[in-house]
């Protein structure tokens, strides 16, 4: 996750069901192993853990924890709070940081016990089903193909939905892109781009809807990071892992992949330490599942907008994530601010710079708008806080947390002809619509 910082934001957090999501909690038997699958043992690192509260009367000392290799997950007045190795800890120490309490994973969370089987989240094996069923569905208009391989060689699934191509086939329509799970514990993150996908193929017949999937290239890629989602729910409780499971050199497991990206690769905010949670990797792009995202974006000039959720904090950020600094380009900036805006009355989430909570580089979405001008956003989903949920809120979350996020994502496919439009509200989604036709140029 960019950040978990929402409590700069959180006002009056609304009670959510309590961690009880469920998961089958069985490995991957099926998919091709490219690498001895790593044990309990071998990712010891996330047992030795801690949750740390420290004082943070500013983003100065919130970057110094992120600095320090703290991975944020919770901001409130002069405080922060997140997990920390008790490598970082001492680093943060020794940068001056005043710590004001530390509890191990089990003592702060407990065991995270679940139900063998639910209906609603969705494991490797039970996405790449539902991903095959929607297009067996509307053969006519979804295509389900691999981006690549993941770390123990899983295919990364991407679902396809547009008229007159297929798979792999190159397309002149406007194009985008919805990812999730580059954090393997951001479970919701998997669900809600699955549901918009289902939501389209259900509603093909609108006359709006009809008219995006006739004229847009929309792509999904619901899990990025298959395998640390299967190390997550492993074994009947949940590990709060975050990264992927590549085995690093000094035995610690998993690269950050959402600090891997080659836009500002190596500065602040990711952490060079690989027990850390927010590892950077030995160098850009050094993970397969970050390569594949790259190969995908670049195939397909015809994206313009990109969208990659997280979970939790209930944010909509926009780039600059690694800089301090606006885009240069004050046109786009204007657009950035004008979808962001309204994305956040659609949904009460809050929308701002993505680095006014603190810098962190090697992101998505820094990547996406600086390498290739793809305009994209980072969607921190309910709920606002870990004691509302945090990464786990429970199975009866989800219905809402899609239904608040539809909209957005239909405003979004909309202006991926010229995201521009956005600044004078050029589109039928937007919550208070121009009266002029969505499809208008401002170019």
């Amino acid at each position: 996750m960019k950040s978990l910082a929402a409590a700069l934001v959180l006002l009056a957090a609304s009670a959510f069901a309590l961690p009880d999501p469920g998961f089958d909690g069985k490995p991957e038997k099926t998919a091709p192993v490219v690498q001895a699958k790593a044990s309990a043992a071998a990712i010891s690192e996330v047992d030795s853990r801690v949750w740390v509260e420290i004082e943070a009367p500013g983003k100065a000392e919130r970057q110094t924890a992120v600095d320090a290799g703290i991975s944020i997950e919770e901001v409130k007045p002069g405080m922060a709070a997140g997990f920390a190795t008790p490598q970082a800890l001492e680093r943060a120490k020794a940068a001056g940081l005043k710590i004001r309490t530390t509890v191990t994973l089990r003592q702060r969370f407990g065991a995270l016990d679940f139900p063998e089987k639910d209906a609603v989240y969705h494991n490797y094996k039970e996405l790449e089903a539902d991903m095959r069923s929607l297009a067996a569905r509307a053969p006519d208009l979804v295509s389900i193909f691999s981006i690549g391989k993941s770390t123990l060689g899983k295919d990364l699934w991407a679902v396809r939905l547009t008229r007159g191509a297929k798979g792999t086939k190159p397309s002149k329509k406007p194009g985008i892109v919805f990812m999730g799970t580059h954090h393997a514990r951001e479970h919701l993150s998997t669900e809600v781009p699955l549901l918009i996908a289902k939501h389209l193929v259900d509603n093909r017949a609108d006359m709006e809807i009809a008219r995006l999937l006739e004229t847009r290239d929309v792509y999904f890629i619901p899990m990025v990071n298959p395998d640390g989602v299967e190390y997550d729910i492993e074994g009947g409780k949940y590990h709060m892992h975050r990264k992927n499971m590549a085995k690093n050199a000094d035995g610690s497991t998993g690269v950050d992949l959402n600090r891997n990206y080659a836009w500002g690769w190596g500065g602040g905010g990711a952490s060079p330490n690989p027990g850390d949670d927010t590892y950077r990797g030995p160098s850009a792009f050094s993970e397969p599942e970050s390569r594949a995202v790259k190969a995908f974006v670049e195939a397909r000039p015809n994206l313009k907008v990109m969208i990659s959720y997280h979970t939790f904090s209930e944010l909509i950020l926009y780039p600059w994530g690694g800089s301090d600094e606006q885009i240069p380009d004050a046109k786009a900036l204007a657009a950035f601010k004008a979808m962001a805006g309204e994305m956040a009355k659609m949904t009460g989430y809050t929308p701002e710079q993505s680095s006014d909570l603190y810098i962190a580089t090697g992101d998505t979405c820094d990547w996406a708008w600086g390498a290739k001008g793809i305009f994209a956003f980072t969607f921190e989903l309910t709920p606002k806080s870990m004691w509302d949920g945090g990464f786990y809120p429970g199975a009866g979350v989800v219905s809402r947390v899609f239904q608040a996020n539809i909209r957005p994502a239909l405003y979004l496919i909309d202006l991926s002809d010229d995201p521009l439009r956005a600044v004078k509200g050029a589109s039928v989604f937007a919550s208070t619509p121009a009266s002029k036709s969505s499809g208008e140029s401002t170019k």
